[in-house]
């Protein structure tokens, strides 16, 4: 016979199965989530009154009673939340309880877990849940929300009634707001995650219960229709907050019945899944998941743009802050209240639709203004309509436009408040396009819009002295660079085309030459921005993927910049937009590649002509004073320097030649695999010499020894010397070791060594576990394959999904087939890898064979499975 607890755990399982299957096979609305979250809260109530009076608490004692709290409290139960309740004892029983009391409490809360309900159970007497309130602001916010069960109701109302009395308004608002801020910190102040958390990110669903919260403990209501009888939102803003409150309810719903748990993070396996439900498909170029994420990051900006704008009301409200503000009118348009910009009557929008750009050139002139007021915010959320075509047309549109860019201070505030108050995408419609629009590249962190203000925010550190230890050579070159302005507008349209299909930077250079146009830029400058826009991509390839020793290539990439202007603005933008793209991105051997870059073809526009035999004389001569300097007998270098070709002194620097040659002086002809490492001088890790009989498969042998590790190779130079050894050098980043950089150099030494010395077969690469993003987003292998400059060697390009042991399956691929390597370039993108090689080899000689080397590497970056 099947117990009472057992019948009531079936009853409760279909019964939220029933109403789970309902909801999945109705068409996704927001009525409909309501709808679910409603009838799951009555049918948990059901369940646990059944219970409790089957527990005999309220016969133990009459007074107690059950409580419904926090988001349960109000009535709405997601799928897969936590029940959360509090029972409620009268004053003086829990120190005095009876041994049947407590037997009954525990079996009460062990058979609502044995049915199936997440519960969160807290008991309290009366007393002991006022202190808990006063004490944990958490505690205290769960009790606005408490609502009855079971037990006294008049006892319930008394309680909740000291309970609300005993709050400390000011305080409660203060510490949500700092609650509020710290989660908006946590998630990076932005709802435009990749991956955002549809409840905690900004513009999520608790940045609505805050609002709810500190507006029912000051007594303005608990819905958003009393709001507006209280006059802190208008019946507008309400039916915003309300509509878009619906779709993030709707989304969270999906959530929880696509991953089957409490899961709130839109996360990208699942994104796919939940944008089928809503019936979304890939159309025009754009995924599913994409459709689905820009609704979502529209809704939670406009749910932070009305959380703003209450947040404020609610301040002045509870502080009177507003009557105590000191008020200072600035002209006839705009004041400054206690540090906020104010218009100066709400209908000054209506009235000169002009007033919505000078806001911002306000904002940014004006010395102590840190924001915009309630009254503001409200002002440019209503006045979002009157932002038409003629309005972009206006003249003085145009020139105020201008005026912000062209300010000393303050356009990454005053743009990306722009973006936040939906005055940019609505003056730039082309922006518009790109708001909230996901980039799938696996190498972007950042929706387009995010990325773009955050280049336009890298661009403008340059200019700022505070900023100059960041980026020094940045700053110098910043400090001398007439009309930044121009840099900001590159930058503004840089990725403005971007999920248009085609070449974004082409696209983006017909845009900004028509904005350059509009906005009477003059015609060097029109010129300068279209050439940043349509180039925005070339340094970063050319520096990371050619073979900068090679004079013909930095006479193209001088021809392609023109004037020295030019090289200095496209430098600044590369540099500010592989910082912007996340991260992980960045780094010191990227750093290196793009100033070489630019001091190489420097030179070249200002008229020297490459002259290679002078450039290699100039640093052996520089190599031999380093030797000199640490007591390194003359001419001992010569021995090692006569095997090795021109491309070896072109490819490596004085440094580097001198560290060679006082490292292998004494083995040229050892016969053996000699291996040296130092800390890298340009940053983190390592660089790793290898000197050792020349074989077929020691480039793999060594990727494999790095691979295994768990080193990432950011760079090789490989020379084979005239007596048949191999001269390879390494950039490498460390493994997260607990060790400094020089033990870490000892231990490379030591295990390379070995494993060089070591014979058979090649080991398999190490399968390492795909990241969720490589999984959700993977990129379709790439490999291309095309002779040089000089006709002489291939260049190899790879494009793929990133993963542990993909360079040693790469290596091991050349080896097998007799290639040779002369040069690695590794770039890593976020989780998406480029990579470029030099080499030569009979393989490449014959079409079929070259066909079964490509064939073999795509085969190599698949990825498993």
């Amino acid at each position: 016979m099947p117990t009472p607890t057992e019948d009531l755990r079936q009853h409760f399982k279909a019964g939220k199965q029933a109403l789970l299957n309902e909801f999945a096979a109705a068409r996704p609305s927001a009525a409909g989530a309501r709808r679910l979250m409603r009838r799951l809260c009555r049918h948990v109530d059901g369940v646990l009154v059944q219970l409790w009076r089957a527990s005999g608490i309220s016969a133990l004692v009459p007074d107690a009673a059950l409580l419904a709290v926090g988001g349960y409290g109000r009535g709405e139960l997601f799928p897969h939340s936590d029940v959360d309740i509090l029972i409620l004892l009268p004053d003086g029983t829990e120190a005095h309880m009876p041994g049947p009391l407590k037997q009954a409490l525990e079996d009460f809360i062990a058979h609502c877990w044995d049915i199936g309900l997440e519960l969160g159970a807290a008991v309290r007497t009366e007393q002991e849940s006022l202190a808990a309130a006063q004490a944990d602001i958490t505690v205290q916010t769960a009790l606005l929300e408490l609502r009855w069960l079971a037990g006294p109701r008049p006892r319930v109302q008394a309680f909740a009634q000291r309970q609300a009395q005993q709050v400390d308004v000011p305080a409660f608002v203060r510490a949500k707001l700092l609650e509020m801020r710290q989660r908006h910190t946590k998630h990076e102040d932005t709802p435009y995650a990749l991956e955002p958390n549809c409840k905690e990110s900004p513009g999520g669903l608790r940045d609505l219960q805050v609002l709810i919260w500190m507006a029912r403990a000051a007594g303005f209501g608990s819905t958003w229709s009393e709001l507006v009888a209280k006059e802190l939102i208008t019946s507008f803003e309400s039916q915003q907050l309300q509509s878009n409150e619906g779709l993030l309810n709707l989304i969270r719903c999906q959530l929880h019945l696509v991953a089957g748990r409490r899961e709130d993070r839109l996360l990208f396996d699942l994104q796919t899944v939940v944008a089928e439900r809503f019936g979304y498909q890939a159309r025009d170029g754009q995924r599913a998941s994409e459709q689905l994420m820009r609704r979502y990051y529209w809704a939670a900006k406009a749910v932070a743009q009305l959380n703003q704008i209450l947040v404020l009301n609610l301040e002045e409200r509870v502080t009177d802050s507003r009557a105590r503000a000191t008020t200072r009118r600035l002209n006839p348009y705009f004041l400054d209240r206690g540090g906020l910009l104010e218009i100066a009557h709400d209908t000054l929008y209506q009235n000169d639709p002009r007033a919505i750009l000078q806001t911002f050139l306000m904002y940014q002139q004006t010395p102590g203004i840190k924001g915009l007021s309630a009254r503001t915010l409200r002002g440019l959320y209503n006045a979002r309509g009157l932002m038409d075509a003629s309005f972009r047309r206006d003249p003085e549109n145009r020139r105020c436009f201008m005026q912000i860019m062209q300010q000393t201070q303050g356009q990454t505030h005053a743009l990306r408040l722009m973006n936040q108050t939906s005055v940019l995408g609505r003056y730039l419609w082309v922006f518009r396009r790109i708001v909230g629009r996901m980039q799938h590249d696996l190498f972007h962190v950042y929706t387009v819009d995010q990325h773009i203000l955050m280049v336009l925010r890298n661009v403008r550190r340059f200019f700022i002295p505070e900023h100059a230890h960041e980026y020094p050579f940045c700053s110098q070159l910043a400090s001398q660079f007439a009309r930044p302005h121009v840099l900001y507008v590159a930058a503004l349209f840089h990725d403005i085309a971007k999920g248009r299909g085609g070449d974004h930077s082409q696209l983006g250079a017909v845009e900004v030459r028509r904005f350059a146009r509009e906005h009477q830029l003059s015609s060097e400058d029109r010129e300068l921005v279209e050439f940043l826009v349509a180039e925005h991509l070339t340094m970063s390839r050319v520096a990371q993927k050619e073979d900068l020793s090679e004079p013909a290539v930095i006479q193209d990439f001088a021809q392609r910049v023109r004037t020295p202007r030019h090289l200095t603005a496209l430098y600044l933008l590369t540099v500010a937009d592989i910082r912007g793209t996340g991260p992980k991105v960045w780094n010191a051997w990227k750093g290196k590649l793009l100033e070489d870059l630019f001091r190489l073809t420097l030179r070249a526009l200002g008229g020297a002509r490459p002259d290679q035999h002078a450039d290699i004389e100039a640093r052996k001569q520089d190599a031999r004073q380093q030797l000199a300097l640490l007591a390194q007998l003359p001419g001992g270098e010569d021995k090692l320097w006569s095997t090795l070709t021109v491309s070896y002194f072109a490819r490596h620097d004085a440094q580097e030649l001198a560290w060679h040659a006082r490292a292998l002086w004494r083995h040229v002809d050892g016969g053996h695999a000699v291996v040296c490492a130092r800390p890298s001088g340009v940053g983190e890790g390592l660089q790793v010499l290898v000197y050792a009989p020349d074989q077929q498969d020691l480039f793999a042998r060594i990727c494999g020894y790095f691979d295994g590790a768990s080193f990432n190779i950011l760079d090789a130079k490989v020379h084979t010397t005239r007596s048949g050894y191999a001269l390879d050098t390494f950039e490498v980043t460390a493994p997260a070791l607990e060790l400094n950089h020089r033990d870490l150099a000892s231990l490379v030494e030591s295990q390379l060594t070995v494993v060089l010395q070591r014979a058979g077969p090649l080991p398999a690469p190490r399968r390492g576990r795909l990241s969720r993003r490589v999984k959700s987003f993977p990129y379709p292998p790439r490999v291309t394959l095309r002779p040089d400059e000089r006709a002489q060697a291939w260049l190899l390009s790879v494009s793929a999904s990133d993963r542990a042991g993909l360079l040693y399956a790469i290596a091991r691929v050349l080896a097998h087939h007799g290639i040779n390597l002369q040069l690695a370039r590794i770039s890593t993108l976020g989780e998406r890898v480029e990579d470029t090689f030099l080499v030569d080899g009979p393989a490449l000689q014959q079409n079929r064979q070259q066909l079964q080397v490509e064939s073999d590497l795509l085969d190599a970056l698949s990825l498993p499975g």
